[in-house]
């Protein structure tokens, strides 16, 4: 029998494709918060890969319950024969309260929003990486306590649903510790945005760290208060 957990995971990610504006942005969204290629899905489904591009693009009608209830359980399978590491990160996220004093703000975006207008909202600086990546949510993390508070895996947990987030980080100094903490764990987000600094406070070694990972960094003098409520204000 399969866990409650696996159940309560599905029921998000077949709920939030089903009810999005853009479901097959959603359904895309979700096959790569798992790493699994088109050709891998389509395989286990038994349809040809251009079947899942056509849903993900919006080309093909948007599919129905039926049919999402089964992508679903398709990716969560093949998860499951690669050993789960995916499911036990969600269900992570699923069973556990994050803490106020590590996170101010988490917020999921049902479709996908570019970095470019992201960056604009925070009036934040790009100092590496482009702006016309896309996210699907951001994380506001106070820098400090998380280093010193979170394991490695407890880390994690800041990605929410999905690693194509921001995370910005407050109050940093240089932007080094952020991003040497997100080097040696496993997941990487699509952007850090380092709050509280000019481009010419940024420590030089982050370009090259970022890089590695491909990831985007961004710096804003902007306040914390504002940024959240900025970014909340915001209908994407």
């Amino acid at each position: 029998m399969k866990s409650e957990m696996r159940h309560q995971l599905a029921e998000k990610m077949a709920g939030e494709i089903t009810l999005s504006d853009s479901p097959g942005k959603a359904l895309k969204k979700w096959r790569m918060n798992f790493d699994i290629p088109q050709g891998v899905l389509a395989e286990s489904l038994g349809v040809s890969p251009s079947v899942i591009s056509d849903y993900e693009s919006g080309r093909r009608k948007s599919p129905g319950t039926a049919i999402v209830g089964k992508i679903v359980d398709t990716i969560l399978s093949i998860d499951e024969a690669d050993g789960g590491r995916y499911i036990r990160k969600f269900a992570k996220i699923l069973s556990s309260d994050l803490d106020e004093d590590v996170i101010y703000d988490i917020h999921e975006y049902g479709s996908p929003v570019p970095l470019g207008d992201f960056a604009r909202v925070i009036d934040g600086t790009f100092i590496c990486g482009s702006p016309d990546q896309v996210i699907f949510g951001y994380t506001v993390i106070n820098s400090l306590n998380a280093i010193l508070q979170l394991s490695a895996n407890e880390f994690n947990r800041i990605y929410g649903w999905s690693t194509e987030r921001a995370l910005i980080f407050v109050d940093v100094t240089t932007g080094k510790s952020p991003m040497v903490a997100i080097r040696v764990t496993p997941f990487k987000p699509r952007c850090v945005v380092l709050q509280g600094l000019s481009a010419d406070q940024v420590h030089p070694l982050i370009p090259r760290l970022a890089e590695r990972d491909r990831i985007t960094v961004v710096c804003t003098g902007m306040d914390v208060d504002t940024i959240i409520k900025n970014l909340r204000g915001e209908l994407w």
